[in-house]
């Protein structure tokens, strides 16, 4: 692995990404964002997560984080792991899920071929973290992450975004307790 893709300091703020595997958008329903929004929540109040911003696209997340307890690495070890298993539990039960069974077999096919999985892949491997040093660099990590569902066509202004710190940013309240960074 790359010495840029990993976290250095833990007293710095990082930019992290993680992908759902082939890019397959998951997170077009709802119940699916909240799993992942409940998992930051709980690793905000219980393992030190430090919040600064995040983003839910459809089929990737980006968050800008820090840490007051556990290492960085661990907390995103546990969330990728907690919402893969629980986002998967959730496919397989909702009968709505018009692709429950081609996701069903497509996280399988890609569990197969990875052999540090139980069973399924839900996210690609690694987070590809970006140490943030300086306004300069965060500012343009902070615009990139909330411009993200302006790019996509989605909405006109990143705090019209209901899934991302964009709200908090525009100095209203979004779906998670962060803090701010200016």
């Amino acid at each position: 692995m790359s010495r840029n893709y990993k976290f250095h300091n833990q007293e710095f703020p990082y930019f992290v990404t993680f992908t759902v595997v082939q890019w397959i958008d998951v997170f077009t329903r709802i119940e699916y964002k909240h799993i992942l929004v409940e998992s930051l929540k709980y690793c905000i109040k219980n393992k030190g997560l430090k919040l600064y911003a995040w983003i839910i696209m459809s089929n990737h997340v980006h968050l800008i984080i820090g840490t007051t307890d556990k290492p960085m690495q661990d907390i995103l070890r546990d969330i990728k792991r907690h919402t893969s298993k629980t986002i998967i539990k959730a496919i397989k039960e909702n009968l709505q899920e018009s692709r429950r069974d081609w996701l069903l077999w497509f996280f399988e096919r890609a569990g197969w071929k990875n052999p540090s999985n139980e069973y399924y892949q839900f996210w690609q491997a690694g987070s590809h973290p970006i140490e943030l040093f300086g306004v300069k660099m965060i500012d343009q990590k902070l615009d990139y992450l909330h411009n993200n569902p302006v790019a996509a066509g989605w909405v006109d202004k990143p705090e019209h975004f209901l899934y991302s710190s964009a709200k908090d940013y525009a100095g209203d309240k979004g779906l998670i307790d962060i803090e701010l960074m200016f």
